[in-house]
């Protein structure tokens, strides 16, 4: 009997081993597939090209990295406003954030330089300079010391601006209340345009047109529609100044904190998707411009004589304002320098 006993508590540790074993061997990969790590993605916009690169983004690093990293993309603000966006991605409650770098001006004034008046005369040069080198590695390095990692500048395109009456001259801008985002350039801009500039944040903009807190917006046609504008505002003119940008910027905590490998894969996706993106932002732009007349939305531009006068008017706003200021002043003329030689 005691032998029997022997024999049945031996198989029965041997079975418990085993089983053990096998568990013990595949718990780390069952584990990593229960539980990638979160990467949090937000954004102000909708449906637009910030949300697009997003959603490819996140796609990218979760089949590069076999599910080790998921994405979760959250449009339209729903983690809050865009400056606790930002202080999320900063304390890394919000693992990455994609918006204009305009709105990054708290955490350096340098952001703000690719918003530069007159900077840009075309999509061509707007492309080439925003991914020479000096230009793309200055941008994404400004936030390193204030928990930002800059992961990806790439294009929307050239601003207009939206307003509730027709605009016919230079002079019609006079005395209106125009939205900017938070940039000195861009305030300056509608001052020296004739105008009187309101910072206000994505989600004011469309409540603020509707209540006649402001006459209009300075921003680009994508918005327009995505945003659905046309229930506020229908008269667009085409100014072309500034060209728009978008970067990404993820939590330099948490990118640190990944392992090596999800780290390259992290930032080489991130790499890759602004590039491949670019079609489609063209495209996007194009087809909303449409999409804007076909809802019934006026699209202008100024009289030649009138842009003239504009530009005559704006384009020393990143030197004039920044003259004071060695930092800002050096990345100025980084920016026009590149411009000048991607013309």
């Amino acid at each position: 009997m005691w032998g029997i006993r022997n024999v049945h508590v031996i198989g029965a540790v041997l079975f418990v081993a085993t089983v053990s074993a096998i568990v013990g061997f595949a718990s780390p990969a069952a584990a990593q597939g229960a539980n990638p790590i979160t990467m949090k993605l937000s954004t102000a916009t909708l449906n637009d090209t910030q949300h697009e690169w997003l959603k490819r983004f996140a796609a990218a690093v979760e089949k590069d990295s076999g599910g080790r990293i998921k994405g979760e993309v959250y449009p339209a603000s729903q983690l809050g406003a865009i400056p606790r966006q930002i202080e999320g991605v900063q304390f890394g409650a919000i693992q990455g954030w994609v918006g204009p770098p305009e709105f990054l001006v708290g955490v350096d004034e340098r952001y703000e330089v690719l918003s530069a008046p007159g900077l840009f005369t075309s999509r061509d040069q707007y492309l080439r300079t925003i991914n020479d080198p000096t230009v793309r590695d200055m941008v994404l390095g400004l936030g390193a010391n204030k928990g930002l990692f800059g992961a990806a500048i790439f294009p929307i395109g050239p601003s207009s601006i939206i307003t509730k009456k027709p605009i016919h001259r230079l002079a019609d801008y006079s005395g209106l209340k125009i939205r900017v985002l938070a940039s000195q350039f861009q305030l300056e801009l509608i001052k020296r345009m004739g105008g009187s500039p309101v910072a206000m944040t994505l989600a004011d903009v469309l409540p603020a047109l509707q209540q006649g807190a402001i006459d209009g917006s300075l921003t680009t046609m994508t918005q327009y529609t995505t945003l659905h504008y046309i229930d506020a505002a229908k008269y667009v003119v085409e100014t072309d100044q500034p060209y728009v940008t978008s970067i990404a910027v993820l939590s330099k905590k948490w990118v640190d904190g990944l392992p090596p490998d999800l780290q390259k894969i992290v930032r080489d996706d991130a790499t890759k998707v602004s590039t491949d993106i670019v079609p489609f932002v063209t495209q996007f732009f194009d087809a909303q411009r449409k999409v804007w007349m076909d809802s019934g939305g006026e699209v202008s531009r100024l009289p030649p004589e009138d842009q003239a006068e504009m530009l005559s008017k704006i384009s020393g706003i990143g030197v004039d304002l920044s003259a004071s200021k060695p930092d800002l002043n050096a990345a100025v003329k980084t920016i026009f320098a590149s411009a000048a030689r991607n013309k």
